[in-house]
Parts: structure tokens; C-alpha cells; sequence
């Protein structure tokens, strides 16, 4: 398994796991149309100050992904944070592995905080982000503006 930087061939396999996941595994319903971040990745995410990582497979095909945007100076948003189901868990460490690589980039970006929105019925992942420290946030108290789909989601924030 490796953790790459997007390149714009990884666009096609990135649209399908993210959509795939959205849809199939977390049941959320969204289009690619609601997600205008995903017709550009590398504007809106690498040519931003951002980031956006690829995990592979030994075969090369792409089995989770992160991004973060750099709305400030202050806070960063991750966003895109998907893993198949196979590569989840401490076996494999991918999510760890690409959790790692947005948090280093971060605070090498001098972030003091990340925030994000997840679905609510996301409840794997809303025990991931709180046991790595995210702290649960009403809609009001996000401290920076970003778009999000308007469905009904749980925030988080971490303090860098």
C-alpha cells in the first residue's frame, strides 16, 4: 500500500470509490453535480494551498483518498476521506496511514485546526474522528465557512 499526491489520472478511479462509498456503503445519495470539488480536484484542493492524497493497493488501483482545503490561514477542512471496506481496520492502516499524511501537510502549513462535516448516519467514521481527538461541534459553531452538501451531518473540529 502506498500514499500518493492526486494526479490528474487518478480522476476517474477517485470519482468512482467516492461515489461508490457515498451511495452503496454510507447511503448518503449524492451526485457528482453536488460535489463541483470533484470535477476539479487540482484546483480545488492542490493549486489552493491544500492537499489531496491517493492510497493504492500493490496493484495500483486506489482504495481510499483525503483531501484537505486551506480556507485561512487557520483552519484547513478535510474533506473526501473514504476507504473501502477491505483495506479498513488496524490490519491494513490506511485510514490511519492517509489521516497521517493531511495532518503532517497541516501543521507543515501552520493550521491550528481542522474541521469537517460527516453524514449522521456516518458512524464508523464519528468514532474515528473522536478517537483521534475531534471534538463535536454544533453547525454555528464552525468557525469557517466551506461548502458542504446541505443534508443533515454531524461537525467536528481538532485542535492542531
Amino acid at each position: 500500500m502506498q500514499i500518493s499526491t492526486y494526479q490528474a489520472s487518478d480522476r476517474n478511479q477517485v470519482i468512482a470509490l467516492i461515489l461508490y462509498l457515498q451511495n452503496y456503503d454510507n447511503r448518503v445519495d449524492l451526485s457528482l453535480e453536488e460535489q463541483p470539488d470533484m470535477a476539479d480536484i487540482t484546483g480545488h484542493y492542490l493549486e489552493t494551498e491544500g492537499g489531496f492524497w491517493v492510497a493504492r493497493a500493490d496493484n495500483g488501483d486506489v482504495v481510499g483518498t483525503i483531501g484537505l482545503l486551506k480556507p485561512n490561514a487557520d483552519y484547513g477542512v478535510l474533506k473526501k476521506f473514504f476507504v473501502l471496506p477491505e483495506y479498513r481496520g488496524h490490519e491494513k492502516h490506511v485510514s490511519a496511514d492517509l489521516f497521517q499524511q493531511l495532518l503532517t501537510s497541516a501543521r507543515a502549513k501552520g493550521l491550528r485546526a481542522l474541521v469537517l462535516d460527516t453524514p449522521e448516519n456516518c458512524h464508523r467514521a464519528h468514532h474515528f474522528y473522536r478517537k483521534n481527538s475531534f471534538v463535536e461541534l454544533t453547525r454555528e459553531q464552525v468557525p469557517v465557512q466551506y461548502d458542504y452538501p446541505d443534508r443533515d451531518s454531524l461537525f467536528f473540529e481538532l485542535t492542531l
